[in-house]
């Protein structure tokens, strides 16, 4: 028995992940979709950048729908800012697995941080290069 009154096998039947492969249909997709939300709640409460990223989204997306621009040029102003939320989510999630393992500085384990932390800027750069691009075509020039 262990702390909790639960036999030691049955705890770690629990805390066994594998017992929650192998839904199929409709209970599969559900648990899929309370997974993201628990996803982007974590992300809301633990990661400054993301809340940042996520506000700006929240002005500049509805901005884009508002813009008098083609349909596709829409697409492209939302497209964008979007890449910059899903690249910090997989940002974060490469830098949580990292410290999950050990807080101590490990080369390769920097290394990944600063591969994610790259990506993170790229989409960044993309993303302002985009607005940039579009708002000087549509007026400025």
């Amino acid at each position: 028995m262990n702390a909790s009154g639960q036999p030691h096998s049955q705890q770690a039947k629990s805390a066994d992940s594998r017992a929650l492969k192998g839904q199929r249909g409709l209970r599969r997709v559900l648990n899929a979709t309370r997974y993201s939300i628990d996803g982007l709640r974590a992300a809301w409460q633990n990661e400054d950048a993301f809340r940042q990223e996520l506000v700006l989204a929240a002005i500049m997306i509805p901005v884009a729908v508002l813009l008098p621009v083609t349909l596709l040029e829409k697409l492209a102003l939302i497209s964008v800012v979007v890449l910059v939320l899903i690249v910090e989510l997989l940002n974060t999630s490469l830098e949580a697995a990292i410290d999950r393992d050990s807080l101590e500085i490990n080369p390769l384990g920097k290394r990944a941080k600063d591969y994610a932390s790259a990506a993170v800027m790229l989409s960044l750069l993309l993303a302002g290069g985009t607005w940039m691009a579009i708002l000087v075509a549509r007026f400025v020039a």
